[in-house]
């Protein structure tokens, strides 16, 4: 095995790949790696990534072949790829198709080419409910409530199956696609928004159907939505975070398609329409009575024949959710994301019950053709006071993590950046209530909790957007799907603990394309040696994998050194 140390990857028997930072082909490498591993951690100068079954399946579904990651590792690794890993992958792969559901007449069969791989699912005790007949030793007829679940258990076996079972057609709904906006502006989908559609939609056949569409904030998932509507021209139930996110959808569908606004309801804590075109918050539909534990809004699930269900921010989907779409497999199904992480470690059950990744658009792509801003990330690293140093010392590790997170110095530097960009549109956001509140008491600024009314959010969002209000504090309610376009910065003085998907949301605040530079700056305020520190490099983790640079800036009472470390 000839070594090449000029390459920057070190292929591990153990499905872990190492990857050298300041390694010229550092870039080239991630880009590729990013298809079908995932990034562990990513301190300075090595990153860390792992190969798993489920990334290769997901990287399979997006038309990845087992030659292609193996080309791609001996591309840039310094001593080859160890023949195990060679093996394990090639072995991966070719699992992807080996079990296949499919329609015979009215009947739902199980097909396997191997039938001692069938003979070995009829071992499992599980199984044989899931099983009406066995046809021949390759084919098992189903019962019809098994679709989802038996895709569920054989993906925990290390079978992915391939859907082939088809959907039902659903009620009817006319929908066009406007030329012009009701504003008048010409309206379009994009090449990428385009791509993601017939990804997903695969012409009507049994290919297309049910999968997940990943694409950075500022993409317009929204956008890529309402051409699905528009391919398929059926009833559709959209699901999505909050009200706000609601009545945004509503908004874009009535401007941007000819369905009439009698067509189109909200079902919400406030309104309860079931209309042809339905968009509901997952809040609502997994609200359940404490005394029986029944959850009575679930039946907006069957209240129409739908031919099309929408998870917006499908990395959220709450567990009730899950439950019944296992039982909705017959019905197309569409996830929108900008990640596929979920921090509860569900990613198998998007994989087998919403369908694979059908299609990704990564960050830096979308930025180097200017659908969206152009963004720096700057972690500034404050210390603590000797008083809260001692506090901090003998508290829980939750309160170590308040305390750090709390820290006043962040007022200082908050104003100090406020100063810097006075000129620009600031979001400020934070998790915890009490520290905000003191920000915005201190700044004279407006402030958005989940405590303000759904009609003053709406007033004071529209007046950021107008310039009206150039600062605006919003507490994690604003971490999704808020449409606030022209914010160009964003300043975060405390996050959830380690949560990759809310760093990637809140950096997704600001990434909407700017006239002029198209710039946009992402400030996050971090106690220096503490656990905020340790959950801020954990949050980072995808937004680094999609190629941002987080600057490390150390920060002087009096002013900012330019001594940093730098992280890629």
């Amino acid at each position: 095995m000839s070594v090449k140390p000029h390459l920057p990857l070190i292929v591990q028997s153990d499905r872990t790949i190492l990857l050298e930072v300041h390694n010229p082909l550092f870039d080239e490498a991630r880009h590729a790696l990013a298809g079908f591993a995932e990034l562990v951690k990513s301190p300075e100068y090595i990153h860390t990534y792992r190969i798993t079954p489920l990334s290769l399946w997901n990287a399979a579904s997006s038309g990845i072949t087992a030659e292609d990651v193996l080309a791609s590792l001996e591309a840039y690794s310094k001593f080859g790829i160890p023949p195990t890993i060679a093996a394990q992958v090639r072995e991966t792969f070719a699992r992807c198709g080996l079990l296949r559901m499919e329609r015979r007449g009215d009947d739902l069969v199980l097909v396997g080419d191997d039938p001692l791989l069938m003979t070995d699912i009829m071992g499992y005790r599980s199984f044989q409910a899931y099983i009406d007949t066995v046809l021949s030793p390759t084919e098992y007829r189903l019962r019809d409530f098994a679709r989802g679940p038996m895709k569920q258990e054989l993906v925990k076996l290390g079978y992915p199956v391939q859907d082939l079972a088809g959907y039902a057609e659903g009620e009817g709904c006319p929908v066009e696609l406007r030329q012009t906006t009701l504003a008048g502006r010409p309206f379009g989908l994009r090449p990428y928004q385009q791509s993601a559609v017939d990804a997903f939609y695969q012409s009507g056949s049994v290919y297309g159907g049910s999968g997940v569409l990943v694409l950075p904030c500022g993409a317009g998932k929204t956008i890529i939505g309402l051409g699905a509507i528009n391919q398929i021209k059926r009833a559709t139930l959209i699901l999505t975070t909050n009200t706000t996110s609601v009545r945004q959808w509503i908004s874009e569908i009535l401007d941007k398609t000819t369905v009439e606004s009698e067509m189109v309801g909200e079902y919400t804590g406030q309104l309860k329409q079931v209309k042809p075109i339905t968009v509901a918050t997952y809040q609502i539909l997994t609200h359940h009575h404490k005394e029986t534990d029944e959850y009575p809004h679930l039946r907006l699930f069957s209240e129409r024949d739908w031919g099309l269900i929408i998870y917006d921010e499908v990395h959220l989907l709450p567990a009730p959710i899950f439950r019944m779409t296992a039982s909705l497999q017959a019905r197309r199904r569409l996830g929108l994301t900008a990640t596929l992480i979920r921090e509860d470690g569900r990613e198998e059950d998007v994989f087998s019950l919403i369908g694979p990744k059908k299609f990704e658009l990564p960050w830096r792509d979308l930025e180097d053709a200017g659908w969206i801003a152009q963004a720096n990330c700057q972690e500034i690293r404050l210390s603590i006071s000797p008083k809260l140093r001692e506090a901090y010392a003998v508290a829980t590790p939750q309160q170590k993590h308040r305390i750090a997170a709390e820290n006043p110095q962040k007022v200082q530097v908050l104003k100090s950046l406020l100063a810097r960009h006075q000129s620009d549109r600031v979001l400020i956001i934070g998790q915890y209530i009490k520290q905000l509140e003191s920000i915005a008491e201190q700044l004279g600024a407006p402030l958005i909790t989940g405590k303000v009314p759904e009609r003053e959010r709406k007033l004071l969002y529209q007046q950021f957007k107008s310039g009206k209000i150039n600062h605006l504090i919003v507490s994690k309610v604003a971490n999704f799907a808020v449409d606030l376009p022209d914010a160009n910065v964003a300043i975060q003085v405390s996050g959830t603990f380690g949560s990759r998907q809310e760093e990637a949301q809140r950096l997704g605040r600001i990434l909407r394309p700017k006239e002029g530079d198209n710039q946009a700056h992402f400030y996050t305020l971090v106690t220096r040696d503490t656990r905020e520190q340790e959950f801020a490099a954990h949050r980072q983790l995808f937004l680094i994998e999609q190629g941002y640079r987080y600057e490390v800036v150390d920060m002087d009472p009096a002013r900012f050194t330019q001594e940093h470390e730098t992280y890629e």
